[in-house]
């Protein structure tokens, strides 16, 4: 039987992937929440690991202890993020705590559940992490165009990008696959929640489900020929700065530079 955890389950494109695998009857399906309690609205065969909180130095240790028991996983999904907005304003400049929760859930504490994941027996041969990370992640994508701010947000996502890339090299002889991946610019609370919603139809914004969907057929062929790089599986369409930085037909799907 196939298995797959998401980390990160409770809404927007975790859920989505969540309820995705979940059906398919012969996929184990593992979600984690940062509740005590599974939330609901999900089938029933979710199994869900409760009080995973990706801001707390426990949190490796709290997932691998609920899974004790599991048998290695085909996939693992790390999707959970934080997006507080912030410029170089008096009023709106950087808060040292949102900076640190941003960082700390974007780009720490994935690398503490791999670490986890890996020591506790957990990982594979064939074993695919899929770290959900940005186009925002990309030094070489800003442009004066786009403007600055938004430090944390940024600078979360390209700190994931190295940790990801580095945790390929940890991995390979293990035979353990990471891919880094900009799921797509998605019509979600996180986005609406930051004011993004007025670039939805401009930016080519899609549901949760339909990244969803193409990131779940991206991470089926993935191989180890693509661990350690970093890609946009939907292409340029919703990459702002896409064909201003890099020039016209780009692919799809389109690796994406540091």
């Amino acid at each position: 039987m196939a298995s797959a955890l998401i980390v990160g389950a409770t809404r927007g494109l975790g859920a989505s992937l969540a309820k995705l695998y979940a059906s398919h009857p012969s996929t184990l399906i593992y979600g984690t929440t940062r509740s005590s309690a599974a939330p609901s609205g999900f089938p029933d065969h979710v199994k869900w690991l409760t009080n995973i909180d990706l801001t707390k130095s426990n949190v490796g240790e709290s997932l691998t202890t609920q899974l004790k028991d599991g048998q290695p996983l085909d996939v693992v999904v790390i999707n959970a993020g934080r997006f507080v907005t912030e410029d170089f304003s008096a009023e709106k400049g950087p808060k040292w705590d949102e900076e640190v929760t941003m960082y700390t859930t974007s780009s720490i504490a994935p690398v503490f559940i791999v670490h986890s994941l890996a020591h506790a027996g957990l990982l594979k041969p064939g074993s695919k992490i899929v770290l959900v990370s940005s186009e925002a992640g990309s030094i070489t994508l800003r442009h004066e165009k786009e403007g600055g701010g938004n430090y944390a947000h940024h600078a979360s996502k390209a700190a994931l990008n190295m940790a990801g890339k580095l945790l390929s090299l940890d991995l390979k002889d293990k035979g353990v696959i990471v891919s880094i991946v900009h799921p797509g610019f998605m019509r979600t609370e996180m986005t609406k929640g930051v004011g993004f919603d007025k670039h939805w139809d401009a930016g080519g914004a899609v549901t949760p489900d339909e990244a969803a969907k193409s990131l779940a057929e991206w991470t089926e062929k993935l191989d180890i020929s693509k661990s350690g790089e970093y890609w946009a599986p939907r292409g340029p369409r919703d990459i702002g700065m896409a064909e201003t930085v890099l020039g016209t037909g780009l692919g799809t799907p389109l690796k994406l530079p540091w």
